[in-house]
């Protein structure tokens, strides 16, 4: 096992800059996610740490080596890329041992090693077929074992189940985790999906136009996020947004009157670095939306009710916001009680409010306890 820092990395191509001074450390292993929307650098940076892309500044170690002229084969790293790339003419055996047989290790050494990794992935039963033989899901599991085989000092994981329909991604999610608890062994993770990132991360890298945002656990991420393209890629469905003004600033809150009108709603977060006056951006997420509460309150009409069983959202548009807002209500008697056109008071508690200042900065939440779980 080995933990990975970056220091003041970058990566340009000619006069176009992709990664921009990152510095990270991703401690002995941990299970790292790197999550951003498409173009954000996140493939580009695990590649640089694999050593497929050449880092054109800052410093980059695994396990203390600085490993900036280090070649792939030498890093101590296993990569699995989205595509499963095995050889059709092989079967799974010969697929998992390929690399030591090219690196002539002994044959016993090498049955031992391929089974080994069969047993750990449950596909000891599959070694005699080819990869035609098999779902798209044990072919993900032959890539991820070729790589067992190595004994990286750390897995690189690109998109790996990109590839895969949404039943088996989230089998295959609980065979990622346990893969890790298993081995205990530094994995990074690529993935634009925000579920697979929650889900498996102990921490979560969210990067943007080749900059790291924020770093932290997931739980970090959705409760606290530093700013306002942290607030809206993590969660799902996304949190809501409405523009406004500071109006009052007191000790524990501020007020912030609403663009769409002269509502004035107040949030529980340390304004000491705001002035009235100034323009923000108001935060809250689908399901800390109420219909029932003291003050606090907007009044708009129902566009859609999309029920999914024990989870009911509802679409309801408010003036000087683009999208309608998001409500999610638990329960399956949402579905009964709320349908398009119908008139609805939204309570939105000043303890689940977010404030972002003009520059998209979070300022600090004062969040109720029953709130923050």
């Amino acid at each position: 096992m080995a933990d990975v820092r970056l220091t003041g990395v970058e990566k340009a191509y000619g006069d176009i800059r992709i990664l921009h001074g990152i510095d990270l450390e991703i401690r002995d292993g941990e299970f790292m996610v790197f999550v951003g929307p498409s173009g954000c650098g996140k493939s580009t940076l695990l590649r640089s740490i694999a050593g497929l892309e050449e880092i054109t500044g800052g410093e980059l170690t695994i396990g203390g080596r600085v490993v900036n002229d280090v070649p792939p084969s030498a890093r101590g790293i296993a990569m699995v890329f989205q595509s499963y790339a095995l050889y059709p003419h092989m079967n799974l055996f010969d697929n998992m041992a390929f690399g030591l047989k090219l690196a002539k290790v002994p044959k016993a050494e090498i049955e031992t090693a391929v089974r080994n990794a069969a047993k750990i992935l449950h596909i000891e039963h599959l070694l005699d077929r080819k990869p035609k033989d098999l779902s798209g899901g044990q072919r993900q599991r032959v890539a991820i074992g070729r790589a067992i085989v190595r004994k990286p000092e750390v897995f690189l994981f690109d998109e790996p189940l990109s590839n895969l329909d949404a039943a088996l991604r989230v089998r295959m999610r609980y065979e990622f985790a346990k893969l890790h608890e298993d081995l205990k062994t530094t994995m990074i993770y690529v993935t634009h999906d925000q579920v697979e990132a929650m889900t498996l991360a102990d921490r979560i890298v969210v990067l943007s136009a080749g900059k790291v945002e924020q770093v932290g656990s997931p739980l970090e991420l959705y409760e606290h996020p530093r700013n306002l393209f942290v607030a809206g890629f993590i969660g799902s469905p996304k949190m809501n947004f409405i523009e406004g003004e500071l109006v009052a600033i007191e000790a524990g809150h501020v007020d912030v009157k609403l663009s769409g009108g002269n509502v004035v709603l107040q949030a529980r977060v340390d304004g000491s670095a705001a002035q009235v006056g100034d323009k923000v951006t108001l935060g809250v997420r689908p399901e800390h939306i109420r219909t029932e509460g003291q003050g606090n309150q907007l009044q708009s009409t129902v566009a859609f009710v999309e029920s999914l069983g024990g989870t009911t959202f509802a679409y309801c548009p408010y003036p000087g916001v683009e999208e309608a807002l998001t409500c999610q209500f638990e329960g399956r008697n949402g579905a009964d009680r709320l349908r398009s056109g119908q008139a609805l008071n939204l309570h939105l508690p000043a303890e689940a409010l977010y404030v972002f200042d003009a520059d998209g900065k979070a300022l600090r939440r004062l969040a109720a306890p029953e709130l923050s779980a």
